[in-house]
């Protein structure tokens, strides 16, 4: 397959490299900055420079492409809510079918509030609710398109390696989880985008 990864250089997108580097898979990561990427490159990899919320980039990069992995974090200025619909339009006129995103605990469903999202719920703990919101445009996105699309939810996420013990629920955030790493985030993200167990739904993550 022909896969292209965004968020390569954020703290998951390190993991998923790695991850990626070992498979048959061709990638194409879509980056802003070429010199936060370790070099050189993984032969089964190559670089496209680009700029997320830009259409004409984006559409570009999406050319002879079978899937799409994102790990984009928000940054407090809505580079999702601006993303998603671009990636989506681009995804739909190409025939690509398969998305994988990383999101965040907030946007699962309330466990203790029926009908309610996490971070509009007591369970959450957020001072602010900019960031959440950005990743609830994602899922809201998502579900007017016919994508096979997924949404990783993991909660607090300290940088980490592996370890094998995150848990996962669908639409809701695993009893009494409080971590999960970011190596366990990249790990579950990268196999799922091939397994295809939670297709056009919310997986919560958690150790």
């Amino acid at each position: 397959m022909n896969i292209l990864l965004f968020g390569a250089t954020g703290r998951v997108g390190n993991h998923l490299i790695k991850l990626a580097a070992e498979s048959s898979h061709l990638y194409t990561l879509f980056v802003r900055s070429p010199a936060k990427l370790a070099s050189p490159l993984p032969p089964n990899m190559r670089l496209f420079q680009g700029n997320a919320v830009e259409k004409r980039d984006v559409h570009k990069a999406l050319q002879g492409q079978d899937g799409v992995i994102s790990c984009l974090s928000t940054d407090k200025n809505n580079v999702l809510s601006a993303f998603t619909p671009i990636l989506c339009e681009g995804m739909a006129e190409q025939g690509i079918k398969r998305v994988i995103t990383v999101g965040t605990a907030g946007i699962l469903q309330s466990r203790s509030e029926p009908g309610t999202f996490r971070f509009l719920s007591k369970e959450s703990k957020r001072k602010t609710t900019i960031a959440a919101q950005d990743h609830l445009s994602v899922y809201n996105t998502f579900r007017k398109t016919n994508l096979d699309w997924t949404i990783i939810c993991p909660t607090y996420l300290p940088e980490g390696e592996i370890t094998g013990l995150a848990r996962y629920e669908k639409d809701m955030l695993p009893i009494d989880g409080s971590r999960v790493t970011t190596g366990d985030t990249a790990a579950f993200t990268y196999h799922e985008f091939f397994n295809q167990a939670f297709v056009r739904t919310r997986v919560g993550l958690a150790e």
